[in-house]
């Protein structure tokens, strides 16, 4: 039996509760796919100067007014602002600068006409055949931020055009909360290491190796403590390793109910430990147990990978973004795509059944997606899938030719 089934919903709420991890602050050139723990405000304003954003010439605007391919604008041609210099240039009425884009426009232009609409008639003069307004073709100091005002928010994750920005404004260092840190311990007597041969009863650590691989995916550091046996004292000296030295701990196996399963047992030892779910609603994945002891979360996972991927694909992917610093805000933006079912699949009433699905794509351009079927101790089928569906507990299935929302993996 399990004692605190919960729902899918309680679960998300259960993992959304745990706060970020400690503010650090590193090097703006180490902080991809980190969260920001507190608003950046810019020391300046960027670019910080007039520039153009085309090739052409620096102009005043009123004098091609009126201009157009019949009825040019001559205007004479005094100079060229090179790239990199601060233009000594006057730029009076009748007169144009050659200038390159990103060039700083030479003082007295408050316009640039594009090289395009521009024709050289001989080594002083141009013909301008496009009238332009007051400022066109030009980046104003503060276009691109104001000085003063917030550049980055706190708890958005820094993306590579965050840390251009940043460059950009000579931030050199920046406050971040650090990568959590994930313990990772796969239980069972009939686990062996990768390197082995296993023998009858026996299959190699999948765990370790996939639950390691998707910490790193969604930016936490994996921490393998390695395997442990059936053993209570065993278990309990590894997840005491693993509260000292990690975030969270998580452990593959030992979930479900059975005389052998120790992960409920050892937890019962530690003091403040509570209990917030020991099932959850699901299929596959429902033996799973969500502890906390003190401030720390412990996931008991199924020991079928197949099964222990999808709570964490389901879940973990959502604590994770909680203890690297999110808010929520990027909940959202988490990839998944609209396709229409293959064919019917049933469900059972009372759980959320998580399919897992391959997109293919019909001659139309149509999205389709199609059940990837198999055991759930199967790990071919995750290899096989491109994402998962989700049918919930109200309802009997879905029906060939629904649309269906396919929540991607590696998002």
């Amino acid at each position: 039996m399990f004692f605190k089934v919960i729902t899918t919903e309680e679960a998300l709420e259960i993992v959304r509760g745990f706060g970020p991890v400690e503010e650090v602050t590193v090097p703006v050139s180490d902080a991809t796919g980190l969260y920001l723990s507190r608003d950046i405000i810019s020391p300046e304003e960027l670019p910080g100067f007039y520039r153009t954003s085309v090739d052409g010439y620096a102009v005043k605007a009123q004098d091609t007014f009126g201009a157009s391919e019949s009825l040019p604008a001559f205007l004479e041609i005094s100079g060229e602002a090179l790239m990199g210099d601060v233009p000594d240039i006057l730029v009076s009425h009748g007169k144009a600068v050659k200038i390159s884009t990103g060039g700083m426009l030479p003082e007295g232009a408050d316009g640039v006409v594009m090289l395009e609409y521009c024709h050289t008639l001989d080594k002083n003069t141009i013909e301008v055949s496009r009238a332009i307004s007051p400022l066109e073709n030009v980046i104003s100091p503060d276009d691109d931020i104001k000085r003063g005002a917030t550049a980055l928010r706190a708890h958005s994750k820094m993306r590579p055009q965050d840390i251009g920005l940043l460059a950009g404004l000579g931030i050199m260092d920046i406050p971040v909360f650090r990568r959590p840190r994930v313990a990772i311990i796969s239980t069972g007597d009939e686990i062996v290491p990768i390197e082995n041969k296993p023998g009858p009863g026996r299959v190699r650590d999948i765990n370790s190796y996939t639950l390691s691989a998707f910490c790193r995916e969604q930016g936490a550091e994996p921490l393998v403590l390695g395997l442990c046996r059936d053993d209570f004292h065993e278990l309990k000296s590894l997840m005491e390793k693993g509260l000292a030295c990690a975030d969270t701990v998580w452990i593959s196996g030992g979930s479900s109910v059975g005389t052998r399963d120790m992960t409920l047992k050892v937890l019962e030892f530690f003091d403040h430990m509570e209990l917030l779910a020991h099932g959850i609603s699901i299929s596959p994945g429902k033996p799973t147990i969500i502890a906390k002891v003190g401030s720390r979360a412990v996931f008991g996972l199924p020991g079928h990978t197949a099964s222990a991927m999808v709570v964490a694909e389901v879940f973990l992917k959502e604590f994770i973004r909680r203890l690297s610093g999110s808010n929520g805000d990027d909940a959202g933006l988490s990839r998944s795509i609209k396709a229409l079912m293959s064919r019917n699949v049933e469900s059972k009433s009372g759980r959320d059944d998580f399919i897992r699905v391959r997109i293919e794509k019909e001659s139309n351009d149509q999205l389709i997606a199609v059940p990837v079927f198999g055991k759930s101790g199967l790990i071919s089928t995750l290899v096989e899938a491109h994402g998962m569906i989700r049918i919930e507990r109200n309802s009997e299935g879905v029906y060939q030719g629904q649309v269906v929302d396919v929540m991607l993996f590696n998002n």
